[in-house]
């Protein structure tokens, strides 16, 4: 293991579901830590326990069991209001489908974090906006509605929003699910770059190939992590 500090710590975090047949154990006893800079795939089959597991580190959804530490916060205890705002400035999250608010343009979607977060100044987010947009190269189509996008497009234009309030780590579900296989290289190699400016990801991905594409693979199976590897096989 790195002697690095981590940026997120999980320490026996169950989550257990009620249902009719009794409770559901989505993830068993999982530790884990990831340092600042890792770009981390998570991949196991529908159902393993992969977006539960995004849901605990996002705080989306709480634990029944267990610590989450992130950025120095500790996660499941923070209440819901106090969540929103550790949220807004830790954990940018990109959804598999797109989740972008219809009536806005490209340009307010990713703004629209700014406002909630009230940072950068005022002044300042429409510029950091337009940037974010450039970085993702969607800049030309700043003043469209989603509507008027393609699936890659807005996918790019979610992961600027995510970007918004410059938070150190990137949480996606299944960002490439709806896309090409063209488009969904074209949205990884975006991440590889967030990487090497220093933004730590974590990825859900069905596809082996954009897995093993990063320098991090967990794969879930059944609630429990069952193997962890770097990018060229490795052990981790």
């Amino acid at each position: 293991m790195s002697s690095t500090p981590s940026l997120i710590d999980l320490h026996g975090v169950t989550k257990a579901y009620q249902t009719e047949a009794g409770p559901f154990l989505a993830l068993k006893d999982i530790h884990l830590h990831v340092t600042e800079g890792e770009f981390v795939a998570i991949v196991g089959k529908s159902g393993s326990g992969k977006t539960t597991l995004i849901n605990m580190i996002t705080g989306l959804d709480r634990p029944t069991e267990g610590e989450i530490r992130v950025g120095g916060a500790q996660v499941e205890s923070l209440s819901e209001n106090r969540l929103a705002e550790w949220r807004g400035r830790t954990i940018g999250v990109v959804f598999q489908f797109f989740q972008l608010l219809p009536t806005l343009t490209a340009l307010e979607n990713v703004m629209l974090p700014m406002d909630f977060c009230a940072t950068p100044p005022f002044g300042e987010r429409r510029v950091r906006a337009l940037e974010l947009l450039t970085l993702m190269e969607i800049e030309d189509h700043a003043h469209k509605l989603p509507s008027a996008l393609s699936g890659g497009q807005q996918q790019r234009v979610a992961i600027a929003r995510a970007l918004a309030t410059d938070p150190p780590i990137l949480a996606a579900d299944e960002p490439t699910g709806n896309l090409d296989s063209k488009t969904a290289a074209a949205v990884f190699s975006l991440f590889d770059r967030l990487v090497s400016m220093g933004k730590t990801i974590l990825m859900v991905t069905h596809d082996p190939d954009l897995a093993r594409r990063a320098n991090r693979q967990l794969h879930i199976a059944d609630g429990v992590i069952v193997d962890d590897v770097n990018g060229n096989g490795g052990g981790k």
